[in-house]
């Protein structure tokens, strides 16, 4: 496909954020140069300083809601986006009520039981709509070890799947950036099937 035949059919989809930290604003700003120009944006969480080594963000966001600052930066990317903010954490009761609507969703969490919990909310509630979820990004090197996986009719998995966030292994922006970047990779696939297929998980 052209360029131009990609960007517009992604404008026509919604993709989710679940959590706008390392992972996810990365993954949303690789999207929306791509083509994507409607998201959900969901996080409770504040801009530190101690994200600047892996997020998208900046000096002067330091203190700002991450979804605010997140959709910022998105929209000195994009013209027309639409972005539904959701500064709220996301639990295994409220992950149909924010991503419902969304045809694709990239999971962005830190910790494991959040991933397990959205993996879980999603097959019970969305089971119709794809999740690609992030494992193993920590440390550094090992490239050779980040690989992408199927775990399931609409569960995908991106990372090493080994490596976890440690005082030894932090998470650092080259490999979170791979992984963010794959995961946004494996989104573009996916939605340009269901555009090739002509179908979609919701519709506009």
């Amino acid at each position: 496909m052209r360029w131009e035949e990609i960007r517009d059919a992604l404008a026509t989809y919604k993709v989710g954020i679940a959590g706008c930290g390392g992972l996810g604003s990365n993954a949303a700003v690789a999207l929306a140069r791509v083509g994507v120009r409607h998201f959900v944006l969901a996080d409770f969480d504040r801009v530190e300083p101690s994200n600047l080594n892996r997020q998208y963000y900046f000096l002067h966001q330091i203190g700002e809601y991450k979804t605010t600052a997140l959709a910022d930066n998105l929209h000195m990317i994009a013209k027309g986006l639409r972005l539904e903010l959701h500064r709220k954490k996301l639990e295994f009761s409220n992950i149909s009520e924010v991503f419902g609507k969304c045809d694709l969703v990239i999971e962005a969490f830190d910790k494991a039981e959040a991933k397990q919990m959205i993996a879980e909310a999603m097959m019970a509630y969305l089971p119709r709509i794809p999740l690609v979820m992030g494992n193993g990004m920590a440390g550094v090197g090992m490239f050779h070890m980040i690989r992408q996986e199927q775990w399931s009719e609409n569960v995908y998995v991106c990372g090493d799947f080994v490596t976890e966030i440690g005082e030894e292994t932090p998470p650092l922006a080259p490999r979170v950036g791979i992984v963010s970047n794959m995961q946004a990779n494996l989104a573009l696939e996916l939605l340009l099937k269901m555009h090739l297929d002509g179908n979609r998980t919701q519709q506009p």
